[in-house]
């Protein structure tokens, strides 16, 4: 039996605490919360949301999730809950528990490091829906009692996402827009999500411009996750690679990548020199300070927001599917902003370039 009161109270306990204890950006605890009312569809349907640690304010990759949830809060009608992991991360499995015995319908986890827990959730709680963001969940997920291949019919779903093909189009703005030949990765941790990431962009650049030069560096290496919430580093590495001569830079390292534009704008005010940077997840022209707005080329979307609106859409709809999930350019999952205009000179060749992924005749490499 439920113990709903005592619950819905701990839910709200845990989200104050994990907004203290949350790395980097801010944000998380509870957010906006859907109101029943209006004959909404979603009425009588509660969604449950933990985000990755950062939580809402890292202007990127949780707050893309934040705003497919707030577009689900206003067409459907839903009731959200939101959480955050602890600073270090866990009380993942504790936090997706507390929602399924709360009586979440839904439940979806931001980031791939909920694999294991949601893929024990699942099981756990077999008539609760649960869906990961760039988690892949198999049978040999570790710690996880009765893993398995998803199919459609599981009640978990991996959201995955074609990250390559979005940074395949970065990669060829980055040596279109390049006065030097010469630009810049910077990855928040030496992964293979983000190896896809780095992939995409090095070929999308060398389509362009097979002899161009490419900067690639690391902020930390895991076990260690600090390299998606570590502006400063980011920032460190940023202006070393424009003090060599990269004019464009392409992170994919989370809410580190404020501290890689802050690097532009100091490298331009100290030399005159104007350089670029290219972020990710979200449209960043749209999250960073006023002032940084004229260092920000373009941002490879991954749209995490709509992932968490589709699977939600589909929670309100009696049609969520469980098993693997990818949202690629076919079907918007990842993409490229044009916000500033700075890339409205090339966008017929990238919308191009972008046709050719979609119908096949340009195949993007993951690795």
């Amino acid at each position: 039996m439920r113990k709903t009161a005592r619950l819905f109270a701990l839910v709200a306990v845990l989200a104050l605490v994990a907004a203290a204890c949350g790395g980097g950006g801010g944000g998380g605890g509870t957010g906006p919360t859907g109101e029943t009312g209006g004959g909404k569809p979603g009425e009588g349907i509660t969604i449950g949301l933990v985000y990755d640690i950062g939580g809402r304010g890292d202007l990127s990759f949780n707050d893309s999730a934040a705003a497919g949830l707030d577009r689900a809060v206003e067409e459907f009608g839903i009731t959200a809950k939101e959480l955050e992991p602890n600073q270090g991360g866990t009380n993942r499995a504790e936090l997706l528990s507390l929602l399924a015995e709360e009586g979440a319908n839904l439940i979806i986890g931001v980031g791939f490091l909920f694999a294991e827990s949601i893929c024990a959730a699942g099981n756990q709680y077999p008539d609760v829906h649960f869906a990961d963001v760039d988690g892949f969940i198999s049978k040999d997920t570790a710690n996880c009692p009765g893993a398995h291949d998803l199919t459609p019919e599981d009640n978990v779903a991996s959201l995955l996402f074609a990250e390559e093909q979005g940074s395949f189009l970065v990669g060829a703005a980055a040596a279109l827009k390049s006065e030097t030949g010469h630009i810049g990765f910077i990855g928040g941790v030496d992964i293979d999500l983000i190896h896809k990431f780095q992939a995409g962009f090095e070929a999308g650049a060398k389509h362009i411009n097979p002899d161009i030069q490419i900067d690639v560096k690391y902020i930390s290496q895991p076990p260690d996750f600090s390299g998606f919430n570590d502006p400063a580093k980011a920032k460190e590495i940023a202006t070393s690679m424009y003090q060599s001569g990269a004019d464009v830079i392409y992170h994919a390292a989370g809410g580190s990548g404020l501290g890689m534009f802050q690097a532009a704008k100091e490298y331009e005010d100290a030399t005159g020199t104007h350089v670029w940077g290219i972020g990710v997840d979200s449209d960043q022209y749209l999250t960073v300070p006023e002032e940084l707005q004229p260092y920000v080329l373009t941002s490879m979307l991954k749209r995490v927001d709509v992932a968490v609106y589709e699977t939600i859409k589909a929670e309100v709809e009696g049609n969520f599917q469980g098993g693997y999930i990818t949202f690629d350019l076919a079907r918007d999952g990842v993409g490229y902003s044009t916000s500033g205009g700075f890339v409205d000179d090339i966008t017929s060749q990238l919308e191009d370039l972008k046709q050719q992924i979609i119908d096949g005749t340009i195949t993007v490499p993951t690795s």
